[in-house]
């Protein structure tokens, strides 16, 4: 009987010891889109956070955001990303603003964390034809409040383990480019120290 045949990203795998990815970017970057096909590629399992607080708070975002302010979401969603963070083999599409509250960063290192930067210009225009309501785009002046979003979170984002530019290709050409860019930042295992050499005057 032959046997089955390897995994083709089985060394990435094993790299990764079930850490998580993380995706992090501005609301239209691609996060969900990619991380599907990324995960399916590494034999993870695909999670949308948003969709993870809707369930928690048993109402959309929007709602949440209605009833409960900025702040309110922002402390659920820390919630969310800790109950996230004790599971492993997963990769991650984030909400937007994630990168907003510091206490994030602690959970979000405890795995990889990778920025899909997409130009303003590609942010528009899909937020422009996704019907998903957006309590923080709500301004008559869409452009001028992306840019003022891009302008406070870019900084956070750089903080990132990976940077993807998003130029419009398809997800599974994106995926497939971190997949490829995903070995060059992970740290390498700690390997034990050599024993020393014996003495001259002790060898035999």
């Amino acid at each position: 009987m032959s046997a089955a045949p390897a995994h083709p990203h089985q060394a990435l795998r094993k790299r990764l010891s079930g850490m998580n990815i993380y995706l992090i970017g501005m609301m239209g970057a691609g996060k969900s889109s990619v991380g599907r096909p990324l995960a399916e590629a590494l034999g993870y399992r695909f999670i949308d956070a948003d969709q993870v607080i809707e369930a928690a708070a048993g109402r959309s975002i929007a709602a949440v955001f209605e009833t409960d302010g900025e702040e309110g979401f922002r402390q659920l969603e820390t919630q969310v990303l800790g109950s996230i963070a004790s599971w492993h083999s997963l990769v991650v599409a984030t909400g937007g603003g994630v990168v907003t509250r510091p206490t994030n960063w602690g959970q979000l290192r405890q795995g990889v964390v990778v920025w899909l930067d997409a130009p303003e210009a590609l942010l528009l225009e899909r937020l422009a034809a996704d019907p998903t309501p957006r309590p923080l785009m709500q301004s008559p002046d869409s452009g001028a409040r992306l840019r003022e979003l891009l302008q406070q979170r870019r900084p956070l984002y750089a903080e990132a383990d990976l940077q993807v530019l998003q130029d419009g290709r398809a997800p599974q050409a994106v995926a497939d480019q971190l997949l490829a860019a995903l070995p060059a930042v992970l740290k390498e295992p700690p390997q034990p120290p050599e024993a020393p050499e014996a003495p001259s005057d002790l060898a035999s």
